[in-house]
């Protein structure tokens, strides 16, 4: 093989890789296109043979009947659930983080058992959690929804802001401590912004793992607080299933994670490699 040909060799494989990776990405592209097409398509257009790749003409009337049934209001309650819960833990988590990182609280094997309290199966635990929801009268509300989402995000969020808070050089909170700072105020004016793109990653991922529970949300809720994934098997019937309502209901459901890590998404590569081994 001559010199000549190696430059044309790697200008072949990099043009097969280019090829490979937008081949793979209309392959994970299309159930979401078909997804967002179906939900501007009639009956007979979603069940015609052979399949229409675009509506015949784009109506709204699928989106329309979900606010004239207040079918969206399931979006408003996975909302305030997830939001609330992700805000919560993150600050609890990031305080109790910030402890295991810097002052060693519990020893070495404190940070291993708490992210090991969130490989517990959903299932193993919902049963007796409902128990205690019915004693207490907290099932179907807000209040137990967010109370339990916090609880089983709270080792996530301390697990990863343990990481990234240790790779904060330990000096530069000292030097904010001989200048006159307090904890807090280090806490606030040094170590979060060092820390923010790990914040972010790990606020935008607590809130996808709270809006997409649906055992919890199934078991511990009724008519008043029904979140978005209780609300799509709704439209699964036995003998029938309204697949317009489904396809414009993900549709919907799908916005705020968009809308999250679109306004998120400088932070998240960053974040997410900011406590990667770095060689």
């Amino acid at each position: 093989m001559t010199f000549a040909m190696l430059p044309r060799r790697k200008t072949r494989i990099l043009a097969l890789r280019y090829v490979g990776a937008i081949v793979l990405t209309l392959i994970f592209l299309f159930p979401v296109y078909w997804l967002f097409m179906i939900s501007f398509k009639t009956p007979d257009e979603i069940y015609h043979v052979p399949p229409l790749w675009v509506p015949g003409q784009i109506q709204f009337s699928n989106y329309y009947v979900l606010f004239k049934d207040g079918d969206v209001v399931a979006i408003a309650n996975s909302l305030i659930v997830a939001g609330v819960s992700s805000v919560v833990a993150i600050i609890l988590g990031t305080l109790c983080a910030y402890s295991l990182a810097r002052f060693g609280t519990g020893g070495e094997n404190l940070a291993m058992w708490i992210i090991s309290q969130r490989m517990i199966p959903p299932i193993a635990v919902v049963f007796p959690i409902f128990l205690i929801y019915v004693y207490f009268g907290m099932v179907d509300g807000f209040f137990g929804l967010i109370l339990l989402y916090t609880a089983f995000n709270l080792p996530y969020v301390i697990w990863m802001m343990r990481g990234y808070i240790i790779d904060v050089p330990l000096e530069l909170e000292e030097s904010a401590l001989v200048d006159g700072l307090n904890r807090w105020q280090v806490i606030w004016k040094v170590v979060f912004p060092m820390v923010r793109p790990g914040l972010m990653a790990t606020s935008v991922f607590t809130f996808v793992f709270a809006w997409n529970d649906f055992l919890f949300a199934l078991v511990l809720t009724r008519t008043e607080v029904i979140t978005f994934p209780v609300q799509l098997t709704h439209y699964f019937g036995g003998q029938s299933n309204f697949w317009a309502k489904i396809a414009a209901m993900s549709v919907l459901g799908t916005l705020p994670i968009f809308v999250a890590v679109s306004v998120m998404q400088r932070y998240l590569v960053r974040g997410i490699s900011l406590g990667a081994v770095k060689g």
